[in-house]
């Protein structure tokens, strides 16, 4: 990113609602504390995925990759009222640091943290879903693509993060490179996909809003 870039992207911070005092802490400590910060949705990204959920008010919404939960708060900060959202992690070692950010929130009770293997587990889930966030590892995005289209209801939308892959997906990437890889053929595979309709925002590291017809 270059200085323009940067000067833009702390205005834009400027003039956008700032983080409740929790999501900051949380923000603090990942920077301070766990490895790959850079994961952390952050501030801006933070506060737009909390406006799109107010602007769906889903009852259920399903997050595939949880980090330390910051994404999971925002979140759920638009769902209906008896609404729930389900979040994934596989990283064994953040289950204690998720588990304790998310019962100073004000609402852990909406809140269902899963350990364990995505592509394991979303085809075992039964409900259907308004609103899904992908965000976990990079190789498996269109993977997990098709394991949930089918549990999002149609209207429903689908956020993939990263899609921008820090300008990689630009170039063409190395042949040992995988992740750049198989974002690059999910952002193709999506835009080329007559069953939804989607938008690549070039927010932070880039956010995909897809919507299913």
């Amino acid at each position: 990113m270059n200085m323009t870039d940067e000067r833009v992207e702390e205005y834009c911070k400027l003039h956008t609602t700032g983080e409740s005092p929790l999501l900051q802490k949380i923000n603090r400590d990942t920077q301070a504390k766990v490895l790959n910060p850079r994961m952390l949705s952050g501030h801006l990204q933070g506060r737009l995925l909390s406006m799109i959920s107010k602007m769906i008010q889903p009852q259920h919404i399903l997050e595939i990759g949880t980090y330390t939960g910051y994404s999971a708060l925002c979140l759920a900060e638009g769902l209906a009222e008896e609404g729930k959202l389900l979040t994934i992690e596989k990283n064994a070692e953040l289950e204690d640091r998720i588990r304790n950010n998310f019962s100073q929130s004000l609402h852990p009770h909406k809140i269902e943290l899963m350990m364990g293997n995505a592509t394991e587990i979303i085809p075992q889930l039964k409900q259907k879903f308004q609103l899904v966030f992908i965000d976990a590892d990079k190789e498996n995005y269109l993977h997990y693509f098709n394991l949930v289209f089918d549990k999002v209801v149609s209207g429903g939308y689908i956020l993939a993060d990263n899609v921008l892959w820090s300008g990689k997906v630009l170039e063409k990437p190395a042949p040992d490179d995988l992740d750049t890889q198989r974002i690059t053929a999910f952002n193709d595979s999506i835009v080329n996909d007559d069953k939804v309709e989607c938008i690549m925002l070039p927010v932070r590291d880039g956010l995909t809003l897809i919507r299913k017809k």
